[in-house]
């Protein structure tokens, strides 16, 4: 056969810039094209959704963040990023028996270093996989201060809870619907990464996401926050299910009223239910509120996850809610794991009023710094629950 190239004009023809960037496209779109989930899942009806929690056991563990972290930022950023703790305070949650694990991420993390931030979440994931621990991650988050900012966290205020956490996405981006794309690329992103990674066990797409923060960052609040936060919520449940996760998507339904009837929902508690493959909420509540809260929720047919509860000076304990929930096989993570930075060993009112010393009932936490526990029959009877029967894995 002749050779074309032999050709000047030719040649010519085949090297103009034009003719470059075309084959370069068409090269492209031929290395990426292909069959494509292109369906965005549904939720997940009841029977899939218990399908899935039979095979998970009983799941008890924290929300944790490491020791040394005042804030998600500084858990995760590369420079703070502290595996040797992490590993430690993860075995703490194995010697009780625990299984799981909620564990908060930050959409600045993934602008900051998206690769990076992967490579971190995967080390994290080997480690709770040692520990047998399966995290449930959380996407966004609505609670303290509204104004994140990368780069060094600031040190904790002395004796304030939670004096340094931050909210995600924060005020400024969820004024902006110029940066939805951003967020988008955010939740895509992620989940997509670990759609189908087997160590991780659900997704929380949003916590708490009607939450003003009356007692703390209030006078900063934008006031229409929550109007803000509601397509955004839908949008964000939209991001995570279009990835086709394996894994179930949930937000959990926290603020007071009854869950059990769509005329005392709120708008937005009826997207985190109807939206939510499986059903979260909270309950800081005393036995007997936290068992009504668990029989509101019992008629959606769906499984059960409390992911936050444990207040010792407002009648949450793990004495008086565990049980409860092992009778009614709700899933269970407190909140609080090791005394750290983030210093919720003090009440939601030290923002209000002033503590100079450890108070005398600590609010959450169950380890000290040192990796005893603070009282020895809390972690006997977690261990004792936990060691009845299955425990998932």
């Amino acid at each position: 056969m002749e050779d074309i190239c032999q050709d000047r004009d030719m040649k010519q023809r085949l090297t103009s810039p034009l003719l470059i960037v075309l084959g370069i496209t068409f090269l492209l779109l031929a290395c990426t094209s292909g069959p494509k989930n292109t369906v965005e899942r549904k939720v997940w009806s009841k029977a899939e959704a218990n399908e899935w929690y039979a095979r998970q056991g009983w799941l008890v563990g924290p929300n944790y963040i490491s020791s040394t972290a005042i804030n998600q930022l500084e858990m995760w950023q590369a420079v703070s990023f502290d595996t040797l703790i992490i590993d430690k305070e993860l075995g703490l949650a194995e010697s009780l028996g625990m299984n799981t694990a909620r564990v908060y991420l930050h959409d600045l993390l993934y602008e900051q270093d998206s690769l990076g931030f992967f490579d971190r979440i995967d080390a994290f994931l080997d480690i709770a996989k040692r520990h047998k621990i399966k995290p449930m991650f959380v996407i966004f988050d609505s609670c303290w201060d509204p104004f994140p900012q990368l780069g060094v966290q600031r040190e904790p205020q002395p004796f304030v809870h939670n004096s340094g956490w931050v909210q995600s996405p924060g005020q400024n981006a969820l004024k902006d619907s110029t940066q939805y794309p951003r967020l988008e690329r955010y939740v895509k992103g992620l989940i997509a990464r670990f759609a189908n990674d087997d160590r991780i066990l659900a997704w929380d797409v949003w916590n708490e996401p009607d939450n003003m923060n009356p007692s703390s960052y209030s006078s900063v609040e934008d006031t229409n926050k929550v109007d803000q936060v509601y397509p955004l919520l839908k949008k964000t449940f939209e991001w995570a299910r279009a990835m086709n996760p394996s894994q179930p998507l949930t937000s959990g339904v926290w603020a007071g009223g009854d869950w059990s009837s769509d005329q005392s929902l709120s708008p937005l508690q009826k997207v985190q239910l109807e939206q939510s493959d499986i059903i979260t909420f909270h309950s800081y509540d005393a036995p007997e509120v936290f068992e009504n809260r668990i029989k509101q929720l019992q008629p959606y047919g769906k499984p059960l996850i409390c992911t936050e509860y444990m207040a010792r000076p407002n009648g949450s304990t793990f004495q008086g809610s565990l049980p409860i929930a092992k009778k009614y096989k709700v899933g269970m993570i407190n909140w609080g794991f090791v005394d750290g930075k983030t210093q919720t060993i003090y009440p939601w009112d030290s923002w209000k009023k002033q503590y100079t010393a450890e108070p005398p009932l600590w609010f959450h936490d169950i380890f000290r710094k040192d990796g005893t526990p603070y009282r020895q029959e809390e972690t006997d009877l977690i261990k004792r629950l936990t060691s009845q029967g299955e425990s998932g894995g």
